[in-house]
């Protein structure tokens, strides 16, 4: 079978370096699997301190309180859905000889509540017509999508086990640092259960997959299969859903990229419990390029909130109720975070001269993208 090699959004980028989906969870080992414990992960001793001078500790005890909560995501989708780009059925597809066939493919997920509630990403679960989560020891159980965030690749899921499941926690995306260790979970090519480990490798990634693009970037083996999967910190705690690989072949060249917990941990929230998540919208086409501070308008949407509000084309959007913005990628990010519906407060520079203008943000349309 041929592993076909696609970005965040199921779409080859031939004009660079591929976007591979990256998929970090799977079938989980059977003899790690264990106990079924419904605790939040623990810290790990991971015998650090003990083999410093003898080389970098081993995962063993990590990998064993993790793994039980990190499943194997298998899709069905039609052929006729895939063929529309919508990016689900996972980074593992077979190519269907007729319109009307089936097409699978495979990913991965972590569990976070007792309950059966499990991350991944939007493009591995996007579209499917059935879910199947396959948990560490073994057991199946259809899946139902509870929420989608297209734009930060981001699907909630929820399975009914009857019984309660073993999850773990998040950790805290901005206490770790370049260097520090990770290790990430999942079904590379759809072997299962499997874990790698490396280091944060930069912060604040964007690879151009959307505007609200702030990776992590790992150096840790990521491979098509391992997308929705966990990244973890020492700790045991989720510091990132695997999501992106950049690679000229479509396997790992270690350098992977995860969501951090601190933007995923918010949009899982709102998944689900409403299903949805609004963004606030001003209704601008803005750029930094020539504003020597702020970020410059360079068009306004007729019947727009900004139009609404009186901003302007030439105008210098300062600050956003009173946070300076220095980028268009800013200031689309600190609108978005207002709920829609909502009064912002907008420090403009219009010819020489800063003006406080009120404006009642909108409702971000899905397919804008400002």
């Amino acid at each position: 079978m041929t592993t076909r090699v696609h970005g965040p959004r199921g779409q080859p980028t031939p004009e660079r370096p591929r976007l591979a989906s990256a998929i970090a969870a799977s079938a989980l080992l059977t003899a790690l699997a264990g106990g079924t414990a419904c605790a939040p992960v623990a810290s790990a001793q991971t015998g650090a301190q003990a083999g410093a001078q003898q080389g970098p500790p081993s995962f063993r005890l990590l990998v064993r309180q993790v793994l039980p909560a990190v499943v194997n995501i298998a899709v069905t989708e039609s052929a006729a859905a895939a063929n529309e780009g919508s990016g689900g059925g996972g980074d593992l597809g077979q190519a269907p000889s007729n319109r009307h066939e089936k097409v699978f493919g495979a990913g991965s997920g972590f569990i976070i509540d007792p309950g059966g509630i499990i991350v991944t990403n939007d493009h591995v679960v996007g579209g499917a017509s059935r879910i199947t989560v396959s948990l560490a020891d073994g057991t199946q159980f259809p899946a139902r999508i509870l929420g989608i965030d297209q734009l930060t690749d981001i699907a909630v899921i929820k399975v009914a086990a009857g019984r309660p499941l073993p999850y773990v926690h998040w950790g805290d995306s901005r206490q770790v640092e370049v260097g520090d260790w990770i290790l990430v979970a999942g079904n590379p090519f759809g072997l299962g259960g499997t874990v790698t480990a490396g280091i944060i490798s930069a912060r604040g990634r964007d690879i151009m997959s959307g505007p609200f693009d702030d990776f992590l970037q790992l150096d840790a083996p990521i491979n098509p299969g391992n997308s929705g999967g966990p990244a973890f910190d020492m700790s045991g705690g989720v510091i990132g859903v695997n999501t992106a690989i950049i690679s000229p072949t479509g396997g790992s060249v270690g350098i992977g990229f995860a969501i951090p917990s601190q933007i995923a941990q918010s949009v899982v929230s709102t998944l689900a419990a409403h299903g949805h998540l609004d963004r606030g919208w001003l209704g601008v086409a803005v750029s930094d390029e020539d504003a020597h501070s702020g970020v410059q308008v360079t068009a306004v949407e007729p019947d727009g909130p900004a139009a609404r509000a009186g901003l302007r084309s030439g105008d210098r959007i300062l600050a956003v109720n009173g946070e300076p913005v220095s980028s268009a990628l800013g200031l689309i990010r600190a609108v978005a975070e207002i709920h829609p519906g909502r009064s912002a407060r907008l420090t403009v520079s219009r010819r020489g001269r800063d003006l406080s203008e009120p404006v009642v943000v909108g409702l971000r349309p899905s397919a804008e993208q400002e």
